[in-house]
């Protein structure tokens, strides 16, 4: 669809009046990049495919390509060449990036993206072209265009059949389900970062910008590039989430960073809107993005030598704007932007074809690997666990080495004073309110996915600190005046932070200077707003701060990269009895794996005890046939006298060889109600003695009777299938309320229990109806507990039982 409008336009600039006004030809490749890009994101999610590359390559450059077209509509672009020097930087870096994607697509015999690619690759050469010479007309973009229609419907057509047919139809290269080699499975199965391609083509896309002004591609940097660096920013921040999705978190760091050069870059090419002069940049500032860069580096070098190689051009770049005043408008600068220009592309190309082809290019991966296992002291992360979050399943990896960093950024960016009366004469804005806002509130999301609450509030609070004073202070929003509203609103947030310094005492010795250094800051900012600041106090507690946000940096890398505490957290300064034990003894496993349901049946079987999900809250169990772990149960849940255990079973076969013991009417009724969130309490006997529980059986039930039920959870009974019988209780110490969520199981017998089987919230608060059945052959029944079950429901299934 975007190939025929563009092919439309093509047709008919020749005209004096265009078919399709320039703004609306942009609104319509907005809305259909965002279209493209949510297609190649959803598909990422099923396969990793060279169409995802293409999608979202094609998707970032009309979203560019639509708000420049919106410019020019609006005659923001009136001057001779002001098209072209827009264009131009976008439309190269396309060229090249889909001519990458094209060869390596012919290469792997995915050949429909290759011609998709090839032919837009074609097209933008072909109006790069026609911007300087008028011997290339606008006819051959325009066919270029047409052969990606002709392309794209008959991909569209072939995967209509597709699904019409139920799979039964597939036109030749529209199956993307292909079978993949076991090397393509064993490589997809672990953390490959499939969005790193994209990553490094927004990189050159935001290099062209700065490096065709240098080699006379274009002749000036205006507003009108200002799209493709910012279009470039705003998707590499999603590609920085996507990473984290990829769980590869020094990749997502490293593209979080790039994005914050990316917004300062179109920062800096609006400034003819409030000055006439350029902006200069802060140099402390540039120094230690440096030394973040250069520090990333050498961890990434760890996992793969060639990525941390091409992390020192951007080493290079930022010691290069940090000896420009002038930054981004100087030649150093723009020299390192050519030199990662090839950098980049060379990096797509073989992430590309290794992430593809069964061939690899090597980049050294297995030599640092090989040299690091006979070191003692430094082994690196690896296997299933490497990501695993501290409670239960997450989707994400951990984001706190980009928030640490941010916080580094955004205090040594705060240490310029600045001019009062030109506040934005220096670029200051961009560091604070992306790195330190923006990115640090995506980490603080990140952050609660895996289930760490404070560590997320207290990024989100600081995030909405730094946006504000950011804006406030160097955005010229007060001037020289200041106001009585502004310090009600920095006490506002030191209170709120007083209570993260507070809880941070729980937690762990770094987080709780991190926080109170962070007070420093807030006491800095509210004197400034009263007029009281000292001389130098500002910028010595952002060196404060910073330096303690440097160390969180360098010890959350080490966590991600190398088994061990080499740069510990510290411990809890105050530490709470049954507080943080799940973390270093209880595993966490999501329950959505069989493999997990499989790991948690042989902790059973070997005597442990685990927190699991059910049907209606969660529950501790322990194996029938091992009275030692029955024990253990009874002894971490301080089980009360008139509170016992109760029996499940996956299946009244279970109960087979006791069935003679059993009254006909008591087996018939269980097998009306079950499964169920019904306990049925029935008379104890000697079929108690088939489940092995031995001395234990103390433990269940009372001398006279025990409640048993099936549940309806086919997690639970798949366990109970691979166990046997199990003896369960509330996973809650007695007296307290039930557990509804597998962080409550933390908290509550985190330090107790062997291991927790995750699935997130409760599909139910309430926990089952227990009712007695000790004188069911009578025909009577009785409620000991009212659950989730109505009396009414379980009394209509003993009727239509009974009365048949």
């Amino acid at each position: 669809a975007g190939s025929l409008v563009l092919a439309v336009h093509f047709y008919g600039s020749a005209r004096a009046a265009p078919l399709i006004p320039s703004t609306a030809l942009g609104a319509l490749l907005l809305l259909l990049s965002a279209l493209l890009a949510y297609s190649g994101i959803r598909r990422s999610l099923r396969n990793a495919s060279l169409f995802v590359s293409l999608c979202l390559t094609i998707s970032v450059f009309w979203c560019g390509y639509g708000v420049v077209f919106i410019l020019g509509g609006q005659g923001v672009l009136n001057t001779t060449g002001d098209s072209r020097n827009a264009l131009v930087p976008g439309l190269v870096t396309l060229t090249l990036a889909l001519l990458i994607v094209a060869v390596v697509g012919f290469l792997c015999r995915e050949v429909i993206p290759a011609v998709i690619a090839s032919a837009v690759s074609l097209a933008s050469a072909h109006e790069v072209a026609m911007h300087y010479s008028t011997a290339f007309g606008s006819s051959a973009v325009a066919c270029n265009y047409m052969i990606v229609c002709l392309v794209g419907g008959y991909f569209a057509l072939g995967r209509i059949l597709y699904f019409l047919t139920k799979e039964k139809i597939a036109l030749p290269g529209t199956d993307l389900a292909k079978k993949k080699t076991p090397e393509q499975i064993q490589s997809t199965s672990g953390s490959v970062n499939h969005f790193a391609v994209t990553g490094l083509i927004l990189n050159m896309l935001s290099a062209s910008v700065f490096g065709c002004r240098l080699l006379g591609v274009t002749g000036k940097l205006f507003v009108g590039q200002v799209p493709w660096l910012w279009a470039a920013g705003v998707y590499q921040v999603g590609v920085c989430v996507l990473s984290f999705r990829a769980m590869d978190v020094l990749m997502a760091t490293f593209f979080g960073f790039t994005s914050i050069l990316k917004f300062a870059g179109g920062y800096c090419l609006l400034y003819p809107i409030w000055q006439p002069e350029e902006p200069s940049f802060p140099t402390p500032f540039l120094v230690v993005f440096s030394i973040l860069f250069a520090v990333l580096a050498l961890f990434l070098t760890l996992k793969s030598p060639v990525d941390g190689l091409y992390l020192l051009f951007y080493v290079a770049y930022c010691i290069a704007l940090a000896c420009r005043p002038k930054g981004f408008f100087e030649g150093g600068p723009q020299g390192m932007d050519v030199a990662i220009f090839v950098a980049s592309a060379l990096m797509t190309l073989i992430h590309l074809y290794d992430v593809k082809a069964s061939a690899k290019i090597p980049t050294g991966k297995g030599a640092v690997k090989a040299l690091l296992a006979r070191s003692s002291f430094l082994k690196l992360r690896e296997g299933a666990d490497l990501h695993a979050p501290y409670l239960g399943y997450s989707k994400y990896g951990d984001a706190e080495v980009l928030g640490y960093a941010c916080s580094v950024l955004a205090s040594f960016a705060v240490m310029m004073t600045g001019d009062p009366q030109a506040p934005l004469a220096t670029v200051v804005i961009p560091w604070v309110v992306v790195a330190g806002g923006i990115l640090k509130l995506l980490c603080g999301s990140v952050a609660f996915a895996r289930g760490k609450t404070l560590e997320s509030s207290a990024f989100i609070l600081y995030a909405v600190m730094w946006i504000i004073w950011g804006l406030t202070r160097y955005g010229g929003l007060y001037g020289t005046t200041r106001s009585f509203h502004a310090v009600v609103g920095i006490i506002a947030f030191m209170l709120f932070n007083g209570f993260i310094v507070f809880c941070t005492l729980f937690l762990n010795t770094a987080w709780f200077f991190y926080s109170l250094t962070f007070l420093l800051i807030a006491v800095s900012f509210l004197l400034d707003a009263i007029h009281a600041l000292p001389a130098g106090y500002d910028i010595a507690a952002t060196l404060v701060f910073g330096l303690v946000s440097f160390y969180c940096f360098l010890s959350a890398l080490f966590s991600s990269v190398f088994e061990g505490s080499c740069l510990p957290m510290g411990r809890p300064i105050v530490q709470l009895s049954g507080v943080g034990g799940g973390k270093t003894k209880c595993l966490h496993l999501p329950a959505r794996k069989a493999s997990s349901v499989k790991r948690i049946a042989d902790i059973l079987k070997n005597g442990g005890t685990c927190g699991i999900p059910t049907d209606t809250v969660y529950v501790l169990v322990a194996a029938c046939n091992r009275p030692d772990a029955v024990e253990k149960a009874h002894r971490s849940k301080r089980q009360a006298q008139d509170r016992p255990m109760s029996l499940w079973i996956s299946s009244l076969k279970q109960l087979e060889p006791a069935k003679h013991l059993l009254t006909p009417i008591l087996w018939d009724f269980m097998e009306a109600a079950w499964p169920s969130p019904i306990s049925l309490v029935v008379p104890r006997g000697e079929w108690v003695d088939f489940l092995g529980m031995k001395d234990s059986a103390k433990y269940v039930g009372t001398p006279q009777s025990v409640a048993i039920r099936i549940p309806d959870c086919s997690v639970t009974t798949h366990l109970i299938d691979l166990v046997g019988p199990i003896v369960v209780t509330s996973a809650n110490p007695t007296g307290e309320a039930d557990t509804t969520h597998h962080n409550q199981v933390y908290a509550k017998l985190g330090d107790k229990v062997d291991a927790v089987l995750c699935d997130g919230p409760s599909p139910e608060n309430v926990a089952s109806t227990v009712v007695d059945c000790t004188k069911i052959d009578s025909g009577n029944i009785g409620f000991f507990r009212v659950g989730i079950i109505p009396k009414s429901q379980v009394k209509l299934i003993l009727i239509l039982f009974l009365f048949p």
